[in-house]
């Protein structure tokens, strides 16, 4: 199902569309390698099945992960900014919980949750792990059409469902990078990350 424009033909040079064209490669020649050791009857859900357990499982990571950088950094320096131009480390934060919320929302086609007003380290970490575990029960009901249909994302750019949560998950460790940067700023040694 397309939203929005028609999709245009395939451009090889197009590095969006080599990646999803590698991405499509790998899932079938792992299928066709399962299907060649005998796994010839595994129903096509089982590899949904799968690429949502996985996801699912690396979001938990990535909340725990995201969690523990927030509550590492003293309440004190949630107004914290590298300089004038940046978010505050609390502003920071809250933004990236807000990003996920409306990315998986889009997906699943429903409102993001409300933004809490303030910065202060007790609502930022409310609202992270509220938007972790909310964006969990969102992807737990997401089905193959969602990931597959066409989303605008803005300035005439298309992408599918799956795109976009994939976005969040690089969109989260970009953020979560740079507060780590405002940590080591502060002499403040960031969590060990555990993938």
């Amino acid at each position: 199902m397309t939203v929005g424009k028609a999709k245009r033909p395939r451009d090889p040079r197009d590095p969006n569309q080599l990646a999803k064209w590698i991405a499509m490669k790998s899932i079938l020649t792992g299928l066709l390698a399962v299907s060649l050791v005998g796994g010839a009857n595994v129903p096509a859900m089982a590899a949904v099945n799968d690429f949502k357990a996985l996801f699912a499982k690396h979001w938990q990571i990535s909340k725990e992960f995201t969690l523990a950088v927030a509550e590492a950094m003293p309440a004190e320096y949630y107004n914290f900014k590298p300089n004038p131009e940046e978010m505050s480390f609390g502003e920071m934060m809250s933004h990236l919980a807000q990003s996920n919320s409306e990315a998986f929302a889009s997906v699943g086609d429903v409102e993001p949750l409300p933004v809490p007003p303030g910065y202060d380290k007790k609502t930022v970490m409310k609202f992270l792990n509220d938007s972790f575990d909310w964006c969990a029960k969102q992807f737990a009901v997401m089905t193959p059409t969602q990931f597959d249909r066409m989303l605008n994302i803005g300035e005439g750019r298309q992408a599918t469902g799956i795109e976009v949560l994939c976005w969040a998950f690089t969109d989260t460790a970009h953020h979560r990078g740079q507060a780590e940067v405002y940590m080591r700023v502060k002499n403040i040694k960031p969590p060990h990350y555990v993938f």
